[in-house]
């Protein structure tokens, strides 16, 4: 598959884990009356469990084993979470940004992130 093809695929596999990372999300904040970083890391790893599943059977064509490929996921999701904590922080707490738009822009920055990662090191 093409750089571009499993870009376009990992976006759309991106979309489905995003929609369970904002569904987490917006409970936890509007429903649950939770602050906005840690619900969101709640949403992240929600999301990161259904990207898991769903890009190593339609994204990457990968010989790994998940018991090889599942702890290297779960260290680029790790590294993820992390600098998604981060920019929220900066964005939210710090610079008092609304949390949904800096969410957006949070998920793009991350979503670039460990694709890269993912491609070359997780399922490569």
């Amino acid at each position: 598959m093409s750089v571009f093809r499993q870009l376009a695929s990992y976006a759309s596999v991106g979309v489905v884990a995003t929609l369970a990372h904002y569904a987490v999300l917006l409970t936890l904040v509007e429903g649950a009356g939770w602050r906005p970083v840690p619900a969101t890391l709640h949403g992240y790893v929600v999301g990161g469990v259904v990207s898991y599943l769903l890009n190593r059977r339609h994204t990457f064509v990968s010989d790994r084993s998940h018991a090889d490929a599942g702890w290297r996921f779960a260290l680029v999701a790790f590294a993820g979470f992390c600098v998604t904590f981060a920019i929220m922080r900066l964005f939210v707490d710090i610079w008092g940004a609304p949390y949904l738009p800096a969410q957006v822009v949070t998920t793009v920055l991350v979503m670039f992130m460990t694709f890269a990662i993912n491609k070359a090191w997780t399922f490569g």
